[in-house]
């Protein structure tokens, strides 16, 4: 990690200008100082730096200006531009917390296929900043990108089910995984959109926390890769199909985090973990499949798998009554669509939860928006054969059918949540590298602390 609380004498000093203060803050400088920026035509945007050298040619500080309203791009740059070193803000820098987040963000490389190329910069935390919990969060960032990144062939559901073993080892829990003729009994969605694969299917059900304690849990898409199955993607569309288990690493990351927090709740993570893949024992456009509600649907597209074994999982979730149900999944364009990249998309039965998300995802900068369960949409996913059909016949509203798909799986007395994301940057930016993102992560995870705090 690339954060320590420990000062050394050779730290550089960073001043950290607010944008808006830019003018202020140069008028006194020494005359050194102004001509370097003047002799470089330094332009005081944010996220712009300038490295000041004295008159022999050492270092001697680093410019930095910031927008206290867009913190991860004016820092998230800075540990791998910089030279490698240790840093320390020189002044109070409001939002210093997002600051530390956006050097943690830009310090991120994948290097299990590949060295690193530059070792990045260290940033001293500020004195009032404790360093356990960006640890913390470190490690819940660094699983999301690692494990979304990974590709399929090194992240098969065996792999993934292995992945969560290995949290509830490192967090003193219990997991369970169910595969073979049980699930095929107890979950046959997830069973029907992963038989096609050599790679079994599997249920991952990790178990955490005092039964005394509200009842949270967390479900994450596991699509270790998505060929479409029979209607079959374009080789453009399946590049990026290692991501379609992002919502399984949203899921995974954020439960270690819950635990290393000791947030006080009855932790359940819920993952259904399939490839979707073409094969003479893949499931067929036009199958009725069960579902572990009893529910039958009709298989319009089976390139919308990943809400079928959403639909057991979120069937599985409701029979134990949690207090809350959080599920994270790539689930569909239609989202990214009318979101673009960069903003998760909210569905919930509870609109009064979608604002506190809101509102924990606008304090941290990791946004988040609401869409709606427009119910007339319903109509959409009818069939003349079965309870449902996977998809519709028009291409409007997907993310709200899809999202009104899932609702019928959910207890109506349970608070659910259901957040719709990209999980991977498409090109890199300062904080975001290219490949695997986490996206609501911070946002969930301050609403939580928010809900459960740790008075026990």
């Amino acid at each position: 990690m690339f954060i320590t609380s420990k000062k050394t004498q050779d730290a550089v000093p960073i001043h950290a200008v607010k944008i808006t203060e830019w003018k202020n803050w140069l008028h006194p400088q020494p005359s050194i100082v102004k001509n370097q920026l003047i002799t470089t035509d330094f332009q005081p945007k944010a996220g712009a730096y300038q490295l000041i050298h004295d008159e022999e040619g050492y270092l001697r500080f680093v410019i930095v200006v910031y927008d206290t309203e867009n913190m991860i791009p004016s820092f998230g740059h800075l540990p791998t531009v910089l030279p490698t070193q240790t840093y320390y803000l020189e002044e109070n820098v409001d939002r210093a917390d997002l600051a530390c987040v956006a050097w943690l963000m830009g310090a991120y490389q994948f290097t299990n296929y590949k060295k690193a190329e530059k070792t990045p910069a260290t940033l001293v935390l500020p004195a009032n900043m404790k360093e356990k919990p960006l640890e913390y969060f470190n490690s819940a960032l660094t699983m999301t990108r690692d494990l979304i990144n990974t590709p399929a062939a090194d992240l098969t559901p065996e792999k993934l089910a292995k992945k969560a073993k290995d949290i509830a080892f490192i967090c003193r829990t219990a997991t369970r995984t169910i595969s073979g003729t049980t699930l095929k009994t107890q979950f046959p969605a997830v069973h029907a959109v992963g038989k096609g694969s050599e790679n079994a299917p599997r249920m991952i059900d990790l178990e955490w926390g005092k039964n005394t304690h509200p009842r949270l849990t967390i479900i994450g898409k596991g699509v270790c890769f998505d060929t479409g199955g029979l209607d079959i993607k374009p080789a453009s569309g399946m590049l990026t199909m290692k991501k379609d288990m992002g919502g399984a690493a949203h899921a995974l990351a954020l439960s270690q985090w819950i635990m290393q927090e000791k947030l006080p709740v009855r932790l359940r993570t819920i993952v259904p973990a399939v490839e979707n893949s073409v094969s003479g024992s893949s499931f067929r456009p036009s199958d009725i499949i069960d579902t572990r509600k009893g529910l039958t649907v009709e298989i319009g597209n089976t390139d919308a798998e990943g809400r079928l074994i959403l639909a057991d999982a979120l069937t599985l979730a409701s029979e134990d009554k949690p207090e809350l149900v959080i599920d994270f999944a790539t689930l569909t364009g239609a989202c990214r669509v009318a979101m673009g990249t960069d903003i998760v998309g909210l569905f919930t039965n509870r609109d009064e939860l979608a604002r506190d998300i809101i509102q924990a995802g606008n304090d941290v900068q990791d946004p988040i928006w609401q869409l709606p369960l427009y119910q007339p949409y319903k109509t959409l996913l009818k069939s003349p054969i079965a309870d449902l059909n996977n998809m519709t016949n028009t291409p409007y509203g997907g993310a709200i059918a899809a999202a009104l798909f899932l609702e019928h799986f959910i207890d109506p007395k349970v608070d659910w949540v259901h957040l719709d994301l990209m999980a991977w940057n498409s090109q890199a930016l300062p904080g975001r590298p290219k490949g695997g993102e986490a996206q609501g992560l911070r946002a969930i995870f301050h609403y939580l602390q928010q809900r459960y705090s740790n008075d026990t």
